[in-house]
This record gives structure tokens, C-alpha cells and sequence, in this order.
């Protein structure tokens, strides 16, 4: 299938899949439970590998650090955001915030998340005591969903480049409060969206 046969394809399941996730979002709010439905969705959406080739949505060179950042949808008042992210294996982040509910699926690859508790009771806006709560491999057919207060990192494993759909009640770029936490310093600093943006468009084929 080329990209002038994807793209239509992809534009409808990526429309329907969000029609029922926003019809969620309406009747049961933000809860753990309610993410958990969506989650359900997504995964048959990334299922559908054919919609999401690599040779339209690759990672970075080869052995190069950072992601590719595609949107692929957003409503005009910036809610419902779908990336998808093309990292390279090696990646990680710093532990983090999203201040708003987020679902993470796989098309391809493996991403471990590491889900992190606070032990410490919150009235230091600048610093943290964090443990690990549990470890996620979001990889085909397993995601992962966050409340917005949520912390979690990710880090790329694997030998091949990872193609993961993050969906977030929020774009990205409108997320002014997000927080970044060291569990080893126990410092809590500014999460910085400038780097949040989309950084890629899909090739054409």
C-alpha cells in the first residue's frame, strides 16, 4: 500500500477510533477505569500496522538519539492530540508529568515505562521522594494509560526502532506545568514543551 493509499485509510480509522474516545471521555470523565476503554480502543487502532509504515513514519538515523514526532490528529481547541512517536532504541526520558490523562500503544517496538510513586507528602513544589511503582512494557498488543498527576519515564529497548501512538486529553505545546522529578536528587524542575512540539510530517511514498 503507498502513502496515497494510506493516508485516506489512515485518516478514517484515526477518526473513527477518536469519535469513540471523545464519546467516553463525554459519558464516564477522566478515570482510571474510563482510560482503561480507551486504551482499548488504541490498541485496535495501532493494530492495524499496515495504516502506520515505517517508510512513512521513520525514526532518526540510525544510532541517532531523540524521536520524530508526527501529529496526526488534534481537535481545533488542541484536545484530543494523536502523535506518533519513531524512536531509535537507547532513548529515555527523565521522570515526568503530563497534567493531563495520556494513552500510550505500540504499532512496533518495545518501550518500558517505569511508573513512579511519590513517597513524600507534596508540600515542597521543588523536591521529591519517588520509588518505583511498577514497570510496563507498552510493545504490539500491551499499552499503557495515565491519570494526569502520573509519573512515569520511558526508555526505548529492543534491537528495532520503536512506532508508538500517544494520545493525550491535551496537545502537548499547551502543557505550561508539566514537572520533571529525579528520583536520585530528589529535585522537581520544569518539564520544558518547547521540545514537545511535533517534529516531523509523514514521507510521501
Amino acid at each position: 500500500m503507498n502513502a496515497t493509499d494510506t493516508t485516506p485509510a489512515r485518516t478514517a480509522a484515526v477518526a473513527e477510533t477518536l469519535a469513540r474516545v471523545k464519546e467516553i471521555e463525554h459519558e464516564r470523565g477522566v478515570t482510571r477505569p474510563a482510560l482503561e476503554d480507551i486504551k482499548r480502543e488504541m490498541l485496535r487502532l495501532a493494530a492495524r500496522e499496515d495504516l502506520f509504515p515505517s517508510a512513512e513514519f521513520p525514526p532518526p538515523p540510525a544510532g541517532e538519539k531523540g524521536n520524530r514526532r508526527y501529529l496526526l490528529a488534534e481537535d481545533a481547541d488542541n484536545r484530543f492530540a494523536l502523535y506518533l512517536n519513531a524512536l531509535n532504541p537507547g532513548n529515555e526520558t527523565k521522570p515526568h508529568d503530563h497534567t493531563t490523562w495520556a494513552v500510550i500503544v505500540a504499532v512496533d517496538g518495545q518501550e518500558l515505562n517505569k511508573v513512579y510513586q511519590r513517597t513524600d507528602d507534596g508540600s515542597d513544589p521543588e523536591r521529591c521522594e519517588l520509588r518505583v511503582r511498577e514497570e510496563v512494557m507498552v510493545e504490539p498488543g500491551r499499552g499503557i494509560a495515565f491519570m494526569p498527576d502520573d509519573i512515569h519515564s520511558i526508555h526505548t529497548t529492543g534491537n528495532v526502532p520503536t512506532r508508538h501512538l500517544h494520545l493525550y486529553g491535551l496537545a502537548l505545546e499547551r502543557l505550561d506545568e508539566r514537572k520533571a522529578y529525579d528520583p536520585e536528587t530528589g529535585t522537581v524542575t520544569h518539564y520544558n514543551r518547547n521540545f514537545m512540539k511535533p517534529t516531523a510530517t509523514a514521507a510521501a511514498g
